[in-house]
């Protein structure tokens, strides 16, 4: 092999080539010469102390970007004027980088099934939220409702599971297995929305996009059927692995699209709130949400972003963000990541926006999701916030010596607030 030139050599360098020219011409019989061998980088050895954070070597450059970023919105360190105009203008900002703002179109509501359920009626619904989407929901009626009645958004949580969604908070009399372990785990064994019905709510709970009917199914999935019933444990377990591995997929997908994923999910849940105040049974002025995990960020999104919300509960889902960077980014979803929110503001700042409405924040003080000193702060922050609008009465913050999970007592709390808030 001829002897590469200087400017060739310093061109194979920069391409990474080097060791490779050197192999060929020791293949070919030819040895390497000094000039060669000397050509080869050796990496020069770096000082690193284990900091256990998601990103190991990398954090530390992270955590310098993150302390040179001044939220344009809400500036670190200093007070805002929490004014009405000032909270519309925050939205807006919001809404902007959701990204998503599809064709309106008529809901088309669509019963395709109704089961009596003792003391409250079910209905499966079909509504279109967009051009392109018709949605799967279960609505919850008490029976006898001699009047309009309060009505709860119950948005489902994530927790690994995609084969599931709206079933995560509803108890169907036979549920599948998975959702039995999922309830026990997740909800101490008690759906939320199930328990709401029966304190006098119409409830309704749809599949966020990408959960539930609306789940990814691959080519080489279409033999098991759409039937979710017919699948076993191990089915379950196999097909969430695949859907999962598609999170990024949807994540990227979607800011090929021009969207966001958060984006769509937000949009139809603002969507469901505008379908239940179209209803003959539901009393628009006084309707809530609630959530647990990803169901907690749903609910601080859509309090925040959609005024008709008058009570929202928002679970084991508050932090302020920078706390997180160093070993709290791998536990969560893409859905949990939108682009551009840091550079205006923190989690606690967006859901504050929900003021002077009804706030109630539940945090879990073992949950292994947030650092404590994240959930603490947030807290502080959302009453700072909440008293600079006039209105701290209209916030409450709880920390609970449980993990991350919404307990009978959370829960029988939260219901009890939300009877204040909503049934008064």
């Amino acid at each position: 092999m001829p002897s590469a030139s200087p400017d060739r050599r310093e061109f194979l360098a920069v391409m990474g080539c080097l060791p490779l020219v050197a192999n060929l011409g020791l293949a070919n019989g030819a040895m390497a010469s000094a000039a060669d061998q000397a050509a080869v980088v050796v990496d020069p050895a770096r000082e690193h102390q284990p900091s256990q954070a998601d990103l190991g070597t990398n954090f530390s450059v992270v955590e310098q970007i993150a302390a040179a970023t001044r939220p344009s919105v809400f500036p670190i360190g200093q007070a805002v004027n929490f004014t009405t105009e000032f909270r519309t203008r925050a939205r807006s900002k919001v809404l902007e980088l959701l990204s998503y703002d599809p064709p309106r179109c008529d809901f088309k509501p669509d019963v395709v099934e109704r089961v009596d359920c003792g003391d409250f009626i079910r209905e499966r619904v079909l509504i279109s939220t967009t051009p392109w989407f018709r949605i799967p929901a279960y609505v919850l009626i008490p029976k006898n409702l001699k009047q309009r009645a309060p009505a709860i958004v119950d948005l489902h949580s994530h927790g690994g599971m995609f084969l599931f969604g709206k079933e995560k908070v509803i108890d169907l009399g036979t549920n599948h297995p998975a959702m039995t372990k999922y309830h026990q785990q997740n909800y101490d064994g008690r759906p939320t929305a199930t328990a709401l019905v029966k304190r006098g709510y119409v409830v309704i709970s749809i599949d966020a996009f990408m959960f539930g009917e609306r789940r990814v199914q691959l080519d080489e999935d279409l033999k098991f059927g759409w039937d979710r019933s017919k699948y076993s444990l191990d089915d379950v377990q196999s097909l969430n692995q695949k859907c999962r591995a598609k999170e990024s997929t949807i994540a990227k997908s979607l800011v090929l699209a021009g969207a966001t994923w958060p984006g769509v999910v937000n949009y139809d849940d603002r969507r469901v709130v505008e379908y239940l105040s179209t209803r003959g049974d539901v009393d628009p002025e006084r309707i809530g949400c609630i959530g647990i995990s990803m169901g907690g960020y749903r609910s601080a999104y859509l309090a925040a972003l959609d005024e008709r919300i008058k009570a929202a509960c928002v679970v084991g889902f508050m932090s302020s963000m920078r706390p997180m960077l160093k070993a709290h980014v791998d536990t969560h979803s893409w859905i949990h990541f939108l682009p551009g929110l840091h550079r205006l503001m923190d989690l606690p700042e967006l859901v504050s926006l929900t003021a002077p409405r009804n706030l109630f924040v539940q945090q879990c003080s073992q949950d292994r999701l947030f650092p404590l000193s994240g959930m603490q702060s947030s807290v502080a922050r959302i009453a700072e916030l909440y008293a600079a609008a006039k209105c701290e009465k209209q916030f409450v913050g709880r920390f609970y010596d449980e993990p991350h999970r919404w307990s009978i007592a959370m829960q029988d709390e939260a219901f009890a607030w939300l009877d204040e808030k909503l049934k008064s």
